[in-house]
C-alpha cells in the first residue's frame, strides 16, 4: 500500500548497468524495501540486461533509457522533469555528474537531490593534474547536493572535508547487509566449493579491485594444498586469466563469475582477500565477519579500519606492499588458525533511515520556497 501523505512519497533513482556492482546491488535492495514500506519507486537504468535484472525488487517502476554510455544517461535530466518525483536518489559518487546535470537543467524545478558516497574521495590510483581536478570536481558538490549520504563515519569526515559540505548536512546511514537466503534454494546461485582450504575474492573483475595483486600473492605463498576462488564477472576476465595462465595456477585458480549469493561461499572460505586501489566502505568485509571468515584488506579506504578493527579479526596492508600482502596471507592460511567470533552487521534499519532524510530534504525545500515566495511578496 502506497503512502501518499510522505512528503517524498515518490522517490526516482536511477543507475547505468545492472552489471553487479555493489552500488547497484544496494540501490536494488533499498529500492525493494522502499516499495515495501509504501513508497512509490521509480528506476531509471540505462540497461538492465545484466545479471542483477533478474534481482529488481516486484512494484519497483523499470524505465530504460537503452544505452549503458554516461551520455546517454543524461537523458535523466529530462525524465526527472517527465517524472516529476519528489526526491532524486544518486547511489553513488560514480553517479553525480548525472545529478548535477539535471540540477542544471531544471534549476529551481529541480526535486532535492540526496547523493550517497560510495568509494573513497582520496584516490591514490590518481596522478597529479587527475587528482587536482578531481579535488575541484569534489568542491561543486555542495551547489547541487541538498544532502549527502556516507556509509560509515571516517566517510561522512573525509566527504566534508574533501566537497567542504557541513558536517550536519551529511548523514552517516550503513548499507543494509545482504538478505538472508535458504542455501541452494536458487539453482545455479552456489559454485562448487572446493573441497579443501581455499581463499576467497568476491567483486567484480574489474581494474579497481586489482586481481592481478591476490593472483600475484597467491603465487609466492607456501601451500600448494589452498586453492584460490574469485566470485564475480567483468571487462578483465581475459586479462586475469592469463596472468593466472602466465603463473601456471590453471588447476588452483577458479573464477565461476557472478553469483547472487556469495553467503554460502565466504562462510566456508579459509580467508577473504579483497586488495583494490580505491573502495567505499566495502560490504565484503562485513559480510565475510558476519560468518566469522578473516580477511586480509588494502587500506583502500578510510572505512576499512573501522571493520577491521583488530589482528584477531582479519589483516590490513598498503596497497602496493605486495610482501606485505603475502605474509598476511600466509598468516591466515596457517593450518589451526583460529577463526574470529561472527561480528553483526549494522545497517538493518536503513530503509527507513534513507525514507527519513528524503522526507526531511522534500520538508526543507517547501520551507525554502515559503520563504522565497514570502520574501517576494511586495510590503
Amino acid at each position: 500500500m502506497l503512502s501518499p501523505l510522505a512528503p517524498a512519497a515518490h522517490i526516482l533513482a536511477f543507475a547505468q548497468t545492472l552489471d553487479g556492482g555493489g552500488v547497484e546491488k544496494t540501490l536494488l535492495r533499498l529500492a525493494g524495501a522502499w516499495t515495501q514500506q509504501g513508497r512509490r519507486v521509480t528506476l531509471v537504468v540505462g540497461d538492465v540486461a545484466g545479471p542483477l535484472g533478474r534481482d529488481i525488487p516486484a512494484g519497483v517502476d523499470v524505465r530504460m533509457v537503452g544505452t549503458k554510455t554516461m551520455i546517454g544517461m543524461s537523458a535523466i535530466a529530462a525524465l526527472t522533469q517527465e517524472i516529476d518525483p519528489d526526491v532524486l536518489f544518486c547511489p553513488g559518487n560514480h553517479y553525480t555528474a548525472l545529478a548535477a546535470w539535471t540540477r542544471l537543467r531544471l534549476g529551481t524545478h529541480c526535486p532535492p537531490i540526496v547523493a550517497k558516497v560510495s568509494n573513497a574521495l582520496v584516490r591514490r590510483d590518481h596522478n597529479a593534474p587527475v587528482a587536482a581536478a578531481y579535488r575541484t570536481w569534489l568542491k561543486w558538490h555542495p551547489s547541487f547536493v541538498d544532502r549527502l549520504v556516507a556509509m560509515s563515519p571516517a566517510m561522512a569526515d573525509e566527504a566534508s572535508i574533501m566537497m567542504g559540505i557541513a558536517r550536519d548536512r551529511i548523514s552517516v546511514i550503513p548499507n543494509p547487509p545482504p538478505h538472508a537466503t535458504t542455501h541452494g534454494a536458487l539453482p545455479g546461485a552456489v559454485p562448487a566449493i572446493p573441497s579443501g582450504r581455499f581463499l576467497l575474492g568476491v567483486g567484480r573483475l574489474a581494474p579497481q579491485k586489482r586481481w592481478d595483486r591476490l593472483i600475484d600473492a597467491f603465487a609466492d605463498i607456501d601451500h600448494s594444498d589452498v586453492s584460490l576462488m574469485i566470485l564475480g564477472e567483468g571487462s578483465e576476465r581475459a586479462t586475469i586469466e592469463a596472468r593466472v595462465a602466465a603463473h601456471g595456477l590453471d588447476r588452483r585458480v577458479i573464477l565461476p563469475g557472478h553469483v547472487a549469493d556469495p553467503t554460502p561461499t565466504i562462510a566456508r572460505a579459509t580467508a577473504l582477500a579483497l586488495v583494490s586501489d580505491f573502495e567505499g566502505v566495502p560490504g565484503v568485509l562485513r559480510e565475510s565477519l558476519a560468518v566469522g571468515t578473516p580477511v586480509v584488506a588494502t587500506d583502500s579506504s578510510v572505512a576499512v579500519r573501522e571493520i577491521v578493527t583488530s589482528a584477531a579479526v582479519g589483516s590490513v596492508v598498503q596497497p602496493g606492499d605486495a610482501a606485505g600482502l603475502v605474509a598476511a596471507l600466509e598468516h591466515w592460511l596457517e593450518p589451526g588458525r583460529s577463526r574470529p567470533n561472527p561480528v553483526p552487521q549494522p545497517g538493518q534499519n536503513a530503509a527507513a533511515a534513507y525514507l527519513d532524510l528524503f522526507d526531511q530534504a522534500v520538508l526543507e525545500r517547501r520551507f525554502e520556497r515559503r520563504l522565497e515566495q514570502g520574501l517576494s511578496r511586495p510590503a
